[in-house]
């Protein structure tokens, strides 16, 4: 059984409030390396958003986030019954 690959984690990630609603903004990449940052978002709900693409800096990642809260609302994050792709 191969072994799982550690994480890196940003020192961005972490919980987000607004409205009242909080989320887990992850942001990792594989430990040891310079692969690009991919960025996750976790309800409360357990509905996970994932971005396809990643990101060059976990700073890029998380402005990306904030872009999307800004745009679509915190509540975008929270749904419908398929996860979500950004």
């Amino acid at each position: 059984m191969p072994k799982k690959q550690k994480m890196e984690h940003s020192e961005l990630a972490g919980e987000f409030t607004e409205d009242g609603v909080t989320v887990l903004v992850d942001i990792f990449r594989p430990a040891g390396t310079n692969n690009d940052w991919a960025l996750e978002v976790v309800t409360e709900e357990d509905d996970v958003t994932t971005w396809e693409e990643g990101f060059a800096t976990d700073r890029d990642a998380f402005d990306e986030f904030l872009a999307t809260v800004a745009r679509d609302g915190i509540r975008s994050f929270f749904d419908s019954d398929d996860p979500s792709v950004h």
